[in-house]
């Protein structure tokens, strides 16, 4: 297996039709580089507790998914349903990141996002986290204790402290970074902003691999 030589540590809400919208770019990149790209996911919630919940039939946001998101949707060949309600997003991050603790972080993360674009499920309610959960192979009254007891909570938080930190204010947010070749100092990072197409993620990585990608 080889060791990863380019790191995309992308920030995104699971209720965020943009990050969605972004998973068909970064399993192309996945697929052109292989295991010599690592992809991280991390959490970042647009509406924390206390802040109010986006009504999900406001003309904003129908005329949003109208303008912006649809077109995309085709463009990038995602089935994607304006879902009928809008909820909070920190347990449906705890989930996946307890499935990482088996090694199936994409296949629930990836779950969490259908559940709710394609078939409009409240990923708010941990019932439906178990759900989807358990058919991804992850134990529900194990899950469920975690989520009771918030086990993942704090990293939760430090993902978003951290975002905090990068001056993140909007999602997807990706930050592409490469280990140093030898004796040498890295390239600076470079961060994308929004559901940028592969076309970013490549010229990102000429700017980082100036006399190319080892192996590719």
């Amino acid at each position: 297996m080889t060791s990863p030589l380019l790191y995309v540590d992308v920030w995104s809400d699971f209720v965020c039709p943009f990050c969605y919208l972004e998973t068909p770019v970064l399993d192309q990149l996945r697929n052109a580089y292989g295991d010599a790209v690592e992809i991280r996911w991390h959490a970042f919630e647009l509406r924390p507790e206390p802040a109010p919940l986006l009504d999900p039939n406001s003309e904003r946001i129908v005329d949003a998914w109208e303008k912006s998101v649809r077109p995309l949707a085709d463009e990038r060949g995602l089935l994607m349903r304006m879902p009928p309600v809008a909820p909070r997003s920190r347990k449906a991050f705890e989930t996946a990141l307890f499935a990482r603790e088996s090694g199936r972080y994409d296949v629930v993360h990836r779950a969490i996002f259908k559940a709710y674009f394609e078939e409009g499920i409240d990923i708010g309610d941990t019932d439906a986290l178990l759900d989807i959960a358990a058919t991804c192979g992850i134990d529900p009254e194990l899950l469920e204790e975690s989520l009771d007891d918030g086990t993942y909570t704090d990293l939760v938080i430090e993902d978003e402290e951290f975002a905090k930190k990068l001056g993140v204010s909007g999602v997807p947010f990706a930050v592409l970074s490469r280990e140093p070749a030898p004796g040498q100092e890295p390239p600076p990072p470079i961060a994308l902003r929004g559901a940028a197409p592969i076309q970013h993620y490549e010229a990102a990585i000429e700017r980082l691999f100036p006399d190319g990608f080892p192996g590719s």
